[in-house]
């Protein structure tokens, strides 16, 4: 690529694009490159530009590719670093609706429920166990909110690059797939034991006495009760949803942004519209698959062993709550996911800025 950043001249001559030249330049003229500039960007290539076509006759100028559309990629490296920035500061600030969406997922109606909705929830967990008992397992995610969206990111950035055209522009239906591929990643590498661990220690609060101490202490248990695969329940489940999340946010976020630039791909977007498109993409992502989510929840939950498979346990919750209880949490896991994504991809998006000042990669 560097090849094509070298300065080319422009001079009379016959005009690439011949009679088709939307300038009718007179004299035509044609962009000449220095010696030295790839084959593959000699004149013709490059073809004519209005601002080639202003130019009086027998003047010459210098331009860079830059000058004409630069094919714009973000290093794979910069993106896991970015992404995992963005996945620590995201998860301190929405820890709390991921909690009481958790709740209410694994809150059963054959049990009795135990709470009656999201204020009670939260009622009755800080009367309980104060402020704190809202960032029970705020651990766990931690843990592994930073190699999530690292990986995430990174995977996204490694396989949509090829796919972009000379600009750096990514179609939908091409960042449906890359986003599809960056959830499969995340969900076998971090999302499934670290979400199964989540649940576990959220699950295990609600017991009359909780077992576990601390986020090292309840991994330990958990392995050692029920070894590796004990961290890696719902892993299909997990999959499912990591998949689909990440395919429809990416798809989502990826549409707004072509939409919004329009034939400038250079066109920069503002920290708030990238947090509004954001917000948008989460919202598209819990509507598209919180009954995943129900049933992930419930198969890496400590009452996990009443399912055979995943299958299974989507039926028995049709067979005993109705298809209502596919949306349980619905609510807190909106506001939460809407937050998530806009705060994530603003991080990201200023992050990489930063890291473009100071890592120059090709």
């Amino acid at each position: 690529m560097s090849s094509l950043l070298k300065p080319f001249t422009v001079s009379e001559g016959p005009c690439s694009l011949g009679r088709g030249c939307p300038q009718r330049c007179t004299p035509p003229l044609t962009p000449h490159p220095s010696p030295g500039v790839a084959a593959g960007a000699r004149a013709g290539v490059l073809g004519c530009s209005p601002a080639m076509c202003d130019l009086p006759p027998g003047r010459r100028r210098v331009f860079s590719a830059a000058a004409l559309g630069r094919r714009k990629l973000t290093h794979p490296g910069k993106a896991i670093l970015a992404g995992g920035i963005a996945g620590g500061i995201e998860i301190c600030i929405t820890f709390p609706t991921e909690y009481v969406k958790t709740q209410l997922q694994l809150d059963e109606r054959a049990n009795p429920p135990r709470y009656r909705g999201i204020g009670d929830c939260v009622k009755l967990t800080v009367q309980d166990h104060g402020l704190r008992g809202l960032y029970r397992g705020l651990s766990s995610l931690l843990y592994g909110s930073i190699p999530k969206s690292a990986v995430r990111f990174g995977t996204f950035e490694l396989l949509s690059n090829p796919m972009r055209d000379a600009e750096g522009k990514l179609d939908n239906t091409r960042s449906l797939l890359c986003g599809l591929g960056a959830g499969v990643a995340e969900a076998m590498l971090v999302v499934c034991p670290m979400e199964t661990i989540k649940v576990k220690f959220i699950h295990d609060q609600c017991s009359s006495s909780p077992r576990y101490r601390g986020f090292f202490h309840g991994v330990r248990e958990i392995v050692r009760e029920q070894g590796l695969r004990g961290t890696y329940q719902g892993v299909t489940a997990t999959v499912l949803k990591q998949g689909s999340n990440q395919a429809i946010r990416f798809y989502v976020m990826t549409s707004l942004r072509n939409w919004y630039k329009g034939d400038d791909s250079h066109r920069e977007m503002h920290p708030l519209v990238t947090a509004v498109f954001g917000a948008t993409a989460g919202a598209a992502s819990v509507f598209g698959n919180t009954p995943l989510d129900v049933i992930k929840t419930r198969m890496q939950g400590l009452e996990a062993h009443r399912y055979r498979s995943t299958a299974d346990c989507a039926f028995q919750i049709l067979r005993n709550e109705g298809p209502q209880a596919f949306y349980k949490g619905t609510v807190p896991r909106l506001g939460r996911v809407c937050l998530d994504v806009a705060i994530v991809f603003v991080i990201y998006e200023e992050v990489v800025k930063l890291l473009n000042n100071a890592w120059k990669t090709d």
